[in-house]
């Protein structure tokens, strides 16, 4: 049975997050330093918040994190911060908010869970190929990619494509992942040029 309230449950409430899952961002930054202050962040499936309010705190007042979402959120919006309420399967390639490329895309979206473990696993994946669809073409050349993805069959195939995107691919499970979950982290760090008609800046 999942320990619902444990430390990183409790650690979130006193620390002001609205959920435990800041902390698997955190560490993900702390080994990979993904944030600096000025940088333009993309948290796809940014419900409840937390990473948005992570992110945030990162990148300063210089910096930007827009998050999208199909739930809408209840965190309090700072100057840094915008939100799109939307589908990302909706969210068309000449979008308004493409029209800036990001420094870095992060996704933490999951599958609504039907307790079979290769459908999840194959819908998972389904989010990451669309996350990676969006880094295509919204992320910098260099910019890095982190997205949520879950132990199984469909692994291998995610990581070998984010590997043909990026210069180095890494896979990662946070401590504050729960023990019982198969979640991890696929990491694409320095995002290979492509052409495009998308303003960098």
């Amino acid at each position: 049975m999942k320990k619902v309230k444990d430390h990183y449950f409790h650690k979130a409430k006193s620390d002001g997050f609205v959920a435990r899952s800041a902390y698997k961002l955190e560490e993900l930054d702390k080994k990979f330093h993904l944030f600096s202050s000025g940088k333009r962040v993309l948290d796809l499936g940014c419900f409840p918040g937390s990473w948005m309010q992570f992110i945030s705190s990162k990148v300063g007042n210089k910096g930007l994190v827009y998050g999208i979402d199909r739930t809408l959120l209840q965190i309090h919006m700072k100057e840094n911060m915008k939100f799109l309420q939307s589908d990302i399967f909706l969210l068309e390639a000449d979008a308004s908010l493409f029209q800036t490329k990001f420094d870095l895309i992060c996704s933490d979206m999951a599958p609504n869970s039907t307790g079979i473990k290769s459908v999840d696993a194959e819908r998972s994946f389904e989010l990451c190929l669309k996350a990676l669809e969006i880094a295509r073409i919204a992320l910098k050349t260099k910019g890095n990619f982190v997205v949520k993805a879950f132990q199984g069959t469909t692994l291998d195939r995610l990581i070998s494509l984010v590997r043909s995107e990026f210069y180095q691919t890494k896979s990662f499970k946070p401590n504050s992942s729960r023990n019982e979950s198969r979640e991890l982290f696929v990491v694409g760090i320095g995002k290979k040029g492509h052409t495009t008609n998308i303003e960098e800046e």
